[in-house]
């Protein structure tokens, strides 16, 4: 028998699945492949996906004045999502891509949806799942109007040691709200 996908260890981490919720997951969700700069999502679309990533990362960006702004970075091990828009099922101001080969995998709002209805205790797994995006994209939000450029460069560093290794310069400047020259000066100094 194949090993389950991480993304049922990382569901019963949060509560234990019941063996019917996890063949109802393993019967919705629809294994994907996808190479370097692959945009699970384009800025106008609507999210209508949830992914999981077992391999790879995903940049979440906006565009703001012709210019990518990049939100967030997630890797292997996480759920990803355009938050509002999967939620609201209304166009989308983020974009979603990927910034090198991955696999994983996805399910469908309507399927989501599904679950919740068919397994009342899956509606858990939801509400700390979307409890653990939105403090993080709170920290982040307070980190951009309280910490100082070195103080956010050192906070990525302790959450996301490799980022370096992952991801341009130019794509963690936008994140930590700097311009690569004070991102470079940064980086020698330490």
């Amino acid at each position: 028998m194949d090993p389950q996908p991480r993304f049922v260890a990382a569901l019963a981490a949060i509560q234990p699945l019941e063996p019917a919720l996890i063949t109802a997951l393993l019967t919705r969700v629809r294994p994907e492949r996808w190479p370097a700069h692959h945009r699970l999502l384009e800025a106008g679309q609507v999210a209508r996906r949830l992914y999981f990533l077992e391999s790879g990362l995903v940049r979440g960006y906006t565009l703001r004045q012709g210019r990518e702004v990049s939100s967030w970075f997630m890797r292997e091990g996480d759920f990803v999502l355009a938050i509002a828009s999967f939620f609201t099922q209304t166009p989308s101001e983020e974009c979603l891509e990927l910034l090198e080969p991955g696999h994983g995998f996805s399910v469908s709002y309507e399927q989501v949806q599904q679950l919740y209805h068919d397994f009342p205790a899956f509606n858990f797994h939801g509400r700390v799942l979307t409890e653990r995006y939105y403090v993080l994209s709170e920290a982040r939000a307070r980190h951009l109007r309280a910490q100082s450029a070195a103080e956010r460069y050192a906070q990525l560093l302790r959450d996301f040691p490799t980022v370096f290794q992952r991801v341009s310069v130019q794509h963690i400047a936008s994140h930590l709200g700097m311009a690569p020259e004070t991102l470079s000066r940064l980086r020698s100094r330490s």
